[in-house]
């Protein structure tokens, strides 16, 4: 290979990223409440409140969706 030939990343359909319910269970979340309270169209306080946890952890955990 020559200083032209680029690097090809692979492409794969997942990412190294921890998933969602892994994250959420680190921190002891229930993911489908947590999921039911977003399909409800609560606020992060309304969810947080309801799972016993700060606001600010629900705000991170839907970052990572």
């Amino acid at each position: 290979m020559g200083e032209s030939d680029s690097f090809i990343q692979s492409r794969v359909p997942w990412s190294s990223e921890p998933i969602l319910k892994e994250m959420a269970g680190e921190v002891g979340v229930d993911v489908d409440s947590f999921i039911e309270g977003i399909k409800n169209d609560k606020i992060d306080g309304e969810i947080a409140e309801d799972l016993g946890v700060s606001e600010n952890l629900i705000y991170h955990l839907r970052d990572r969706l």
